[in-house]
């Protein structure tokens, strides 16, 4: 990557609940303008990771500077400059997107257009359908929206295509990238490997607390196939999902 400016730095990061170490000496950066994957199995720290730098949980131990604010200093600084993908118990479930968007934009006390707002997410025919009529694209899609509603310098999506079927999930693949294009750091946990390798600039592999792998998607496979690794499968030049989306279209499905 040119642009090296670390927007997100984390040195020496501990967290402990009671004897048990869910993160033990996490230290990584991440880089404005990127995307940015924290991968590995559940249990691994990368939530606990996020709530820490998202100022929603307390560190034990540790250093976390987001864009030159300190978590200890000025957590508030922080708040106003990320935004933070919702699990879906976060709305209610009888109020219209439009409605939604204003309650959100009121907390926090910003003035938008909620029509501008779905028109990111393509959700404009949406603006008078309640949260819990949406299918799970559309209530991903909307999830990210209000994530966008404080036009925040970074944002956080925790899994953000679980559940949803290929078209959803590639729709949400160029979505992410239009964000990153217009300015906005992502960081992004997942558990679809071909989703990170598509999407993300560097990836950071946690296990167990600890951070055990971080370069580009590219380097990381480069090195494992230098090391002598061979699939046992002959890779092909396309796999089942491409075919799905080739037979049956990649416009926006509700």
């Amino acid at each position: 990557m040119e642009n090296r400016n670390a927007i997100i730095s984390v040195k020496n990061l501990i967290k402990n609940y009671n004897d048990f170490e869910a993160v033990r000496g996490l230290s990584f950066e991440v880089y404005e303008g990127e995307i940015f994957g924290l991968l590995g199995p559940n249990g691994a720290g990368k939530t606990t990771t996020l709530e820490i730098i998202e100022t929603l949980r307390e560190k034990t131990s540790g250093e976390v500077v987001v864009n030159g604010f300190s978590i200890d200093k000025n957590p508030i600084n922080i708040k106003r400059i990320i935004g933070v993908q919702l699990q879906a118990a976060g709305y209610y479930p009888n109020l219209n997107l439009t409605e939604l968007l204003e309650l959100f934009s009121g907390l926090y006390g910003v003035n938008i257009k909620p029509m501008d707002m779905l028109a990111k997410v393509n959700l404009q025919d949406k603006a008078k359908a309640k949260y819990k009529e949406l299918s799970g694209g559309q209530k991903q899609r909307f999830s990210i929206a209000t994530t966008l509603i404080n036009s925040p310098k970074i944002i956080f999506l925790d899994e953000p295509t679980t559940g949803l079927d290929p078209q959803a999930r590639r729709n949400l693949w160029d979505l992410i990238i239009d964000i990153r294009n217009q300015g906005t750091t992502v960081v992004i946990t997942t558990h679809y490997m071909d989703e990170a390798e598509q999407l993300c600039d560097r990836v950071a592999f946690v296990e167990s607390g600890k951070i055990i792998a971080l370069d580009t998607p590219d380097k990381l496979i480069d090195d494992l196939v230098d090391s002598g690794f061979e699939r046992k499968k002959v890779v092909k030049k396309a796999n089942l999902e491409d075919v799905f989306i080739h037979l049956t279209g990649q416009e926006w499905r509700e």
